[in-house]
């Protein structure tokens, strides 16, 4: 489900405002049509407040993927393609309880829409991951659109695991959706059932 208005590219604090009303405007649908919400803009515009007010599995997904490359008490690295989000990716990661794992916040050097335009320039700009190891980085988070195709040529090159944040979303509202499930089951047979949860996603997680 695509918002009604917002920026086509978000490259700023304002432009992640404007994308949480967008967000949130599309409550009352969600509320009715979906079991579950993803929002699929890194910066997570609108999605604490749309869990807030939905009794349904909510995640943004740079709140999916820091959970994720925090597993275990891992420090990761956020790359964006910005210098401008730099300190709101970090806030982010403080507002979810995560801020002393994440070891910092890398940008791609040029014009974002240039390089989310073109998947050969935004690969050669992210040269800023050489310094993830230098940060004491255990893993990786890149985020959505382009970069999510980057980070897999990306795997590799750097000695610590490489994060998608869409697949990162997607296996955290998959656990959540399953974990409902059984508990309706448990509600429905009067049994308790014993099920772990369901293993990260492959080997780059």
């Amino acid at each position: 489900m695509t918002a009604p208005f917002g920026p086509p590219l978000i490259t700023c604090d304002l432009e992640l405002e404007e994308a949480a009303r967008a967000v949130f405007s599309l409550a009352s649908v969600l509320a009715q049509r979906a079991d579950a919400v993803i929002v699929a803009a890194f910066g997570d515009p609108g999605a604490d407040a749309l869990a807030n007010m939905l009794a349904k599995p909510v995640i943004g997904i740079a709140e999916a993927a820091m959970r994720i490359a925090a597993s275990g008490g891992r420090r990761f690295v956020v790359v964006t393609h910005t210098g401008q989000l730099v300190e709101r990716m970090a806030r982010r990661a403080r507002e979810i309880g995560l801020g002393e794992n994440c070891a910092g916040v890398l940008a791609a050097e040029g014009d974002p829409i240039t390089l989310m335009a073109n998947a050969a320039a935004l690969e050669g700009a992210l040269k800023t991951l050489a310094g993830v190891e230098e940060l004491g980085a255990e893993a990786v988070i890149v985020g959505d659109g382009l970069l999510g195709g980057v980070a897999k040529r990306l795997r590799g090159r750097v000695g610590v695991p490489v994060i998608e944040a869409i697949p990162a979303a997607v296996h955290h509202v998959a656990a959540a959706l399953g974990a409902g499930c059984v508990a309706a089951q448990c509600r429905a047979t009067g049994k308790v059932t014993n099920s772990s949860s369901p293993l990260l996603p492959s080997s780059h997680m």
